[in-house]
């Protein structure tokens, strides 16, 4: 089991029809890291949308001649999803399209309501008809009733934001503008920024700016609705500063790319960062320190500088293999962690090895990339997890939804160790987290349990999909 967040979003307003889906393409790769279950784009032609999403990465879902079928427009939505609330279905790719008697409007969602299922059932008891088992249809729905009884888009959204708890990073188009918004608390990241010839971009990451050559204007407050339309950018903080700021601090350990900056801190330089804290909270005795690719390789090297023990490439990581990698046969006959991973012998034969991780969440992967070492002949192995166990369900957007998946919170560091057969193991501590981002105004649920909204009864990932026999009252 590994984590996973949900998704990333991307959208676009041009000051004159271009061609949007091909920005939207290369947005939507740069964010890839986000979400391999499925993607999505949703072009605005003159106020017709035309769409196509799939399961599948960027690259299988938009071959040439699907991008070639999208129009010039001058908004565009795109979006990759690793689904969190939803299975894997075609039907939860996004945007998720809504047409009604004041217009249309397409939406994509990075986050997890955390009372998703209270609304839903609100909104069928009161007549709505959901398509889809993803929470993102509920947000709509919530926009789309609000719509009816008030004269803009913006204050549909505005009034909407009042009735969602959770996390919800979300960019939405509709016959003439584009608007991104993000949770009071802040949980997701959201940035935007503009292109030479006055295109406004709009992204989960910053990285994805780089990607369509836009300047990085700024990131949206917790809180904040953005407006983009043919006079400009006009922003509603009505919604900032009313609940604590708690950006999810798991962004900088392990979802957002390196390269982003999240919070006014470079993701790099915060893993460096972790792994220096690392080195002095759980110093080794060793010859090399070596990285879990990828997320690991940035905490290595801030533990090889702060220990003064060399940094060395231990581990090789098949570049054509994503997250989702799933083997053909159901047997597991080849351990999958082979084909995604190979030691170099000639690195780690003979040496104690410090093994770098950004978290252990069943210990099962754990403990096959130790074997692997061991079999390249690592004589000690030390491991340190960049982050401090996970103990707790996440309700936020982490495919976190039980504690029984989680191995330390079954287990002590001393079992956990025994069990993924390493000589030692230490996390980063709890009290040090906030020195990976410099300031204490993040989310660390997971790992203390301490969560900013109420906790909901019910947010299995499959609470929308359960067979007849698990239902309550069947």
């Amino acid at each position: 089991m590994s984590i996973h967040e949900e998704c990333g979003v991307f959208g676009v307003y041009s000051p004159t029809p271009d061609a949007v889906a091909e920005l939207v393409y290369y947005g939507l790769y740069a964010l890839q890291h986000r979400g391999q279950e499925g993607c999505g784009i949703t072009v605005n032609d003159d106020g017709v949308f035309v769409s196509c999403k799939d399961l599948g990465l960027v690259g299988e879902v938009f071959t040439p001649d699907v991008m070639a079928r999208f129009p010039k427009g001058k908004l565009a939505v795109g979006h990759v999803r690793y689904g969190t609330t939803g299975g894997n279905d075609p039907a939860n790719c996004q945007p998720i399209q809504v047409n009604h008697l004041k217009g249309k409007l397409a939406l994509a969602h990075n986050g997890n309501l955390s009372n998703a299922l209270h609304l839903r059932q609100d909104l069928e008891l009161s007549g709505a008809i959901f398509h889809t088992t993803s929470d993102t249809e509920t947000i709509a729905y919530v926009i789309t009733r609000e719509r009816i009884t008030v004269p803009s888009i913006e204050e549909a959204v505005s009034r909407a934001m009042d009735k969602l708890e959770g996390a919800y990073s979300l960019v939405m188009m509709s016959s003439t503008k584009l608007i991104a918004v993000r949770d009071p608390h802040g949980f997701r990241p959201l940035c935007y920024g503009q292109m030479e010839d006055g295109t406004y971009i709009v992204a989960s990451e910053s990285c994805a700016l780089q990607a369509v050559g836009a300047r990085f204007v700024r990131e949206l407050l917790p809180g904040e609705l953005l407006t983009f339309d043919q006079d400009g950018v006009h922003a509603d903080t009505s919604h900032c500063d009313t609940k604590p700021k708690r950006l999810c601090i798991f962004e900088h350990i392990y979802f957002a790319r390196p390269d982003s900056v999240i919070a006014g801190v470079c993701v790099h330089d915060a893993r460096l960062k972790a792994g220096e804290i690392l080195a002095k909270a759980h110093p080794a005795e060793a010859d090399i320190v070596i990285g879990v690719p990828d997320s690991g390789l940035d905490a290595a090297m801030g533990y090889a500088k702060a220990s003064g023990i060399p940094y060395g490439i231990g581990l090789i990581k098949n570049k054509y293999i994503g997250r989702t990698f799933i083997s053909p046969g159901q047997d597991h006959r080849v351990d999958q962690v082979r084909i995604k991973l190979s030691p170099i012998a000639s690195e780690v034969a003979g040496k104690r090895v410090v093994l770098i991780d950004d978290s252990i969440v069943r210990g099962t992967t754990s403990g096959r990339i130790v074997k692997l070492l061991r079999a390249a002949g690592a004589t000690e192995i030390h491991m340190r997890i960049s982050a401090p166990p996970f103990l707790h369900p996440c309700y936020y957007g982490t495919d976190i939804d039980s504690e029984e998946h989680l191995i330390a919170s079954q287990h002590t560091v001393t079992q956990i160790a025994q069990m993924i057969g390493v000589d030692s193991l230490g996390y980063l501590p709890l009290e040090e987290l906030g020195k990976l981002v410099g300031s204490e105004e993040y989310c660390s649920a997971c790992f203390s349990g301490i969560y900013p909204t109420p906790v909901p009864k019910d947010m299995r990932k499959d609470q929308f999909e359960q067979k007849l026999s698990h239902r309550s009252g069947s």
